[in-house]
């Protein structure tokens, strides 16, 4: 059984970790995520759990990784500059393989830019942010019933990889309010244990395979954390085939789970003679643009990424030569690994940075115009 409830898109994020088994949050409030801050500081600690308000978005990126280090599943939430203060410890969770979910709700930029506008700009820095070769997973909600529903996913992907997840909306997403059944139970994954005893475990070893056991700390396991490269046993290296191993590793980790990973909507697609591929609000306009070209003898199909990195490369194979349209609401980011798939003679970018949301019949109006080009 499950409960329907009229929910904005942050109370449901904020609902989904919750569900997730999340118990810590550390954040700094910023339009237009503090709905997600308000919801745990009442929630966490009727639930045994606790909310910190730190002094800045670095330091609740560090109390996060602190407290996944401690065991307790953790979150944050954020938006615009505050995403940009915690690339730093966000590269260290990557590095130092922590599990833990950001929360972004995406507005104006850059800088202070539009704080109360909806955006879609930090798509790039959310996979390149932070310095480095890296691993991360990006996941993208359309709905508010998707904002539940991916944050538990976010936790989930976060505990199997040991890897850093980004819930990437926005603003329009983020207080949208819409219906959302909350299932009575949710699927649950928590990270690997250790099964050997302490003096033979390493916490970074590749003996069982690509994601190594996680040990709390103060469960009786040694366990050395450092962002400097780093051995088997956590002590920092400077060997070249120690780093050359340990970066290739952490880089690929993620590889051998693409399938799992990849989340992805088609629709329509299967006589479509143009495709338009968008992504969290956007697509909730693509959508209805695709409908309208087909109510007027166009045949066009969506592909909706929800994971936007690792990209889903595998899932969108599109015909050759068809035209491909990608409305964002930046200047174009997503385009960019859309013309690496299908070249950029086929890839037409949609653009609107105004603030206002892209609407079905900009979208439309697109379609007519590429479609009177093929």
């Amino acid at each position: 059984m499950s409960e329907a409830r009229l929910m904005q898109g942050n109370e449901a994020c904020a609902a989904g970790a919750i569900a997730a088994g999340a118990r810590f949050f550390a954040g700094y409030p910023i339009t237009p995520s503090s709905e997600i801050a308000e919801f745990m500081a009442e929630q966490l600690p009727r639930l045994g759990g606790t909310f910190i308000q730190m002094e800045d978005e670095i330091a609740s990126m560090a109390a996060v990784i602190g407290a996944s280090l401690a065991g307790v599943k953790s979150l944050t939430a954020t938006s615009g500059p505050g995403f940009s203060l915690k690339q730093e410890n966000l590269g260290y969770a990557a590095a130092t393989e922590v599990p833990c979910v950001i929360i972004n709700v995406q507005r104006g930029g850059p800088s202070t830019g539009l704080p109360t506008s909806p955006a879609q700009g930090d798509v790039m820095q959310a996979r390149w942010g932070t310095h480095g070769d890296h691993p991360i997973i990006v996941l993208s909600p359309a709905t508010v019933q998707e904002s539940y529903e991916l944050v538990i996913t976010a936790f989930n992907l976060a505990e199997e990889f040991r890897v850093p997840v980004i819930l990437l909306l926005d603003e329009v997403v983020g207080h949208l309010r819409e219906r959302v059944n909350l299932p009575a139970t949710v699927q649950i994954v928590n990270r690997k244990k250790p099964e050997v005893p302490p003096e033979r475990f390493s916490p970074y070893g590749d003996d069982h395979g690509m994601i190594p056991p996680m040990a709390n700390f103060g469960a009786g396991y040694r366990h050395h954390v450092t962002g400097l490269v780093h051995d088997v046993n956590g002590m920092p290296t400077v060997n070249p085939a120690l780093v050359t191993k340990f970066l290739l590793r952490l880089n690929h980790k993620l590889d051998p789970y693409l399938a799992k990973i990849s989340l992805y909507e088609q629709i329509l697609l299967e006589d479509a003679e143009v495709i338009v591929l968008a992504y969290g609000c956007t697509a909730r306009a693509a959508l209805e643009a695709v409908y309208l070209a087909r109510s007027s003898g166009i045949k066009a199909g969506l592909f909706r990424p929800i994971t936007l990195w690792p990209f889903p490369e595998a899932a969108f194979v599109p015909r050759q030569n068809i035209p491909i349209i990608v409305p964002e609401m930046n200047c174009g980011q997503l385009v960019g690994e859309v013309v690496k798939i299908a070249g950029r003679h086929n890839v037409y970018s949609l653009s609107r940075i105004d603030g206002e949301l892209i609407t079905p019949t900009q979208i439309s109006a697109k379609i007519s115009e590429v479609i009177s080009r093929v």
